[in-house]
């Protein structure tokens, strides 16, 4: 009997030593929480360029954008604090997010409120959370002659708006507040007209011109007068671009002096210049702790890149802006995760669930099975790693302290048509500066999934909606 209770043992350890030693696994060098980078814009996106001569609106077919994290608007805090504070952004976005599709499905259908002739509005229409906004900013000209300004780029929102005097009440931005009277190409959009239509709380002043309101899920609003105003990018100017002139902006916003909308809706910036860029853009977002490169943003055909793997995009009946997607299950360490499939992540046809890749959320939420799946998986392929306390929403923390790098479980993300290998950095990420690394999703109650930016860092992340469809080019960012 002895003997064979020492067979069955050797077997059981056989057995699991090759499950083990069967996984796939890849190096992790490690990295340090970055700090944030002093902000330095070409030439050609400067106050100076306000003199030169400018070229024809409408001319040029492409557009090519340098992007920086919000961090970069952050001064005298150290990497831990950025940090911390990066994860509070993060859980009102997801929960603003979360909020506004909830709200979409309940609603009745092209609900719109119309606002009364004394500019009052009858309700508001729930966006992306303020201080959640985005993540990535990018500096532009509004105007002609064009004002310099920091825009935050939110695929999360599609109403362009800016802050402007006079001010009812304007909160606190690095640049002086865009002054519409000294813009040559500012014009105010009629009450009547169809565009003044598109919006979902508009409302009339006493000159008959149109009026939007945008509330945000922490209180925050802007209010203000609906125009048409020439942006300028490095040089590119886009004239009659339709965005919300804030007189009254009020809440918890960062520092920037506007939103440029990039979500899927009818007044988004993509939208709106659909005919010229051929409704394609892309962004690749460089892992900070390890680049010092500048993240990109490209609109137009060159913004499609030959490398891209490409999933569907999927259409919310209830929902116009967000991206959504088909997540159909996710490997770990090169082995399907049973118990994750694609009926976690359905969108049905109601328009709850789903999963959206956004672009200004940090970490990637999974519906609570999906998540629980995952992180077991993982958990059991990094055995060999020092566990270390939870943090924050990370409840799966390690103590690589003194070392240099590591051996992980592979991590893919599979779409409909397109597998997105994930590099270590995407899913392990430093958390303090004493060595603890979290992996760097988290599960969410809601029936609504979100692939974050910390997922999607090094890829070029195509959004051709052209095509109706979202692809991801690995090492994007050359």
């Amino acid at each position: 009997m002895e003997g064979k209770a020492r067979n069955h043992l050797l077997l059981l350890f056989s057995f699991f030593f090759t499950a083990a030693a069967s996984l796939q696994y890849q190096t992790f060098v490690l990295n340090s929480l970055p700090t944030p980078s002093t902000l330095s814009w070409p030439e050609s996106v400067s106050e100076s360029e306000s003199s030169l001569p400018l070229p024809a609106p409408d001319a040029e077919s492409s557009l090519s954008l340098r992007l920086h994290h919000v961090d970069s608007l952050s001064f005298n805090r150290t990497p831990d604090h950025l940090f911390n504070l990066r994860i509070q952004r993060d859980v009102l976005r997801v929960k603003s997010l979360t909020a506004f599709a909830e709200s979409a499905v309940r609603a009745p259908p092209r609900n719109r409120s119309r606002g009364r002739a004394n500019g009052g509005f009858s309700s508001s229409v729930i966006s992306g959370l303020a201080q959640g906004s985005g993540e990535y900013f990018t500096r532009l000209g509004v105007g002609t002659p064009p004002r310099y300004v920091y825009m935050v780029l939110d695929t999360g929102s599609d109403v362009v708006w800016i802050q402007c005097a006079p001010c009812k009440k304007c909160y606190s931005q690095t640049d002086p507040v865009f002054d519409p009277a000294k813009s040559r190409s500012f014009a105010t959009v009629p009450c009547r007209s169809p565009l003044c239509r598109k919006l979902d709380s508009s409302g009339c002043n006493r000159r008959n011109t149109c009026l939007y309101q945008v509330s945000y899920g922490d209180g925050s609003i802007t209010v203000g007068d609906f125009s048409t105003e020439t942006l300028t990018f490095r040089g590119t100017r886009v004239a009659r671009v339709a965005l919300g002139c804030g007189h009254d902006n009020e809440g918890l916003f960062v520092a920037a002096a506007g939103l440029l909308g990039l979500g899927r809706g009818r007044l988004s910036f993509p939208t709106q210049t659909g005919r010229r860029f051929n409704r394609k853009f892309s962004y690749c977002l460089v892992d900070r702790s390890t680049s010092a490169k500048p993240s990109s943003m490209v609109f137009g055909d060159s913004a499609v890149s030959r490398t891209a793997r490409f999933t569907p995009l999927l259409a919310n009946p209830k929902l116009d802006t967000f991206y959504y997607v088909e997540l159909v299950g996710i490997s770990v360490g090169g082995a399907h995760v049973r118990g994750i499939t694609a009926s976690l992540f359905k969108l049905d046809p109601a328009g709850n669930g789903g999963v959206i890749i956004d672009s200004g959320t940090s970490v990637t939420r999974l519906t609570r099975p999906a998540y629980i799946a995952l992180r077991d998986a993982f958990r059991a392929g990094a055995s060999s790693l020092k566990r270390a306390p939870d943090f924050s929403l990370f409840d799966t923390c390690f103590d690589l302290s003194g070392k240099t790098e590591v051996k992980v479980p592979t991590v893919v993300l599979h779409f409909r048509g397109a597998d997105v290998s994930l590099p270590a950095t995407n899913y392990l990420i430093p958390v303090d500066s004493s060595g603890t690394f979290c992996f760097a999703f988290a599960g969410t109650m809601s029936g609504l999934s979100i692939i974050g930016n910390i997922q999607q860092q090094g890829f070029r992340v195509v959004y051709d909606l052209a095509a109706s469809r979202i692809g991801f080019a690995p090492r994007g960012c050359a």
